[in-house]
């Protein structure tokens, strides 16, 4: 029998004063009743009642059985009802793990905004390039960028990833700008040291055509935000992330390159566990996420 529903039924005994009257109470017969006692009383190796024709009296055991008991429900009782209103409100905090270039820029004022609507959720955001456990590691929530989300999670889509050409005025004014992909290779451009193919760069155009491109650049880095300053600083053409580059293409610090042409767009997913019962936090920032970062399918999916 469940432990629980037997200490429940002890307390009920108790403080009713019969078995019968516990048995109503929890709506089964005092049989049943009479059965959970016994099998408290032969796991326990102690009688707690001493049962008479006319009353029952707690033993010594079943005084101190009785007042644990009564502590343990109510602890009980109080975690269920703390489940229930987490599960009412949004609260609480949340781990994330995010990519650098898109966490930062894309993926942080979106949670700021989620934040100052639901304040008394906290934000722990990891930015990292690796592809995380994130079962294992403990988030509850991550963004993945690539062609396959990880298995055994639930992958939302999102806005595929768009990385763009630019570079700085005075670069441009000294070497001029580009008409077509192919003129790159005789830019300076400014590339990314982790890829495994750094010194080729395939773009797509306004059509879906494609053209693949060898570049060479007098800096590389592991970093989109070292690349960003050394294009504003004229070293050369840069290709980053839409959301690294937004406010420099804003304020013209930095200047379009082959506008109609980006980097081969990569899909981007919000990825988290499977949960039958998800909490209102979690429910609230994926819709949230999904409203302000999704595709249209997935926009479409958060507002059911």
């Amino acid at each position: 029998m469940d432990k629980l529903a037997g200490m429940a039924m002890f307390v009920r005994v108790v403080e009713s004063g019969s078995f019968r009257a516990a048995a109503d109470a929890s709506q089964v017969s005092p049989t049943m009743a009479a059965k959970h006692i016994r099998t408290i009383e032969q796991r326990l190796g102690a009688r707690l009642l001493h049962r008479t024709t006319r009353r029952q009296q707690l033993t010594e055991v079943g005084r101190l059985y009785y007042e644990r008991c009564k502590q343990a429900l109510a602890e009980v009782e109080l975690a269920e009802a703390s489940a229930l209103e987490l599960q009412a409100s949004p609260r609480g905090r949340l781990r994330m793990i995010a990519p650098v270039s898109f966490g930062s820029h894309g993926l942080v004022p979106v949670l700021t905004a989620y934040m100052a609507l639901y304040p008394e959720v906290s934000v722990e955001l990891t930015l990292d390039n690796r592809v995380p456990d994130l079962i294992e590691e403990g988030y509850e929530l991550g963004i993945h960028i690539g062609d396959i989300a990880p298995p055994d999670l639930v992958a939302r889509p999102l806005r595929p990833y768009r990385r763009v050409l630019a570079a700085s005025p005075s670069y441009l004014a000294r070497h001029g700008q580009p008409e077509h992909p192919e003129q790159l290779s005789a830019h300076a451009c400014l590339g990314i040291s982790y890829w495994r193919r750094h010194d080729r760069w395939r773009l797509q155009g306004p059509a879906g055509e494609t053209c693949e491109v060898v570049v060479k650049g007098p800096f590389t880095a592991n970093q989109g935000s070292a690349l960003r300053i050394a294009a504003l600083h004229g070293a050369g053409i840069v290709l980053q992330p839409e959301a690294l580059l937004a406010d420099d293409l804003a304020t013209g610090r930095l200047l379009p390159v082959l506008p109609e042409w980006s980097y081969m767009r990569t899909p981007m997913y919000l990825i988290y566990a499977q949960d039958r019962r998800p909490t209102a936090k979690l429910r609230s920032v994926i819709d949230f996420l999904l409203l302000h970062l999704g595709s249209e399918n997935a926009a479409v999916a958060a507002s059911r």
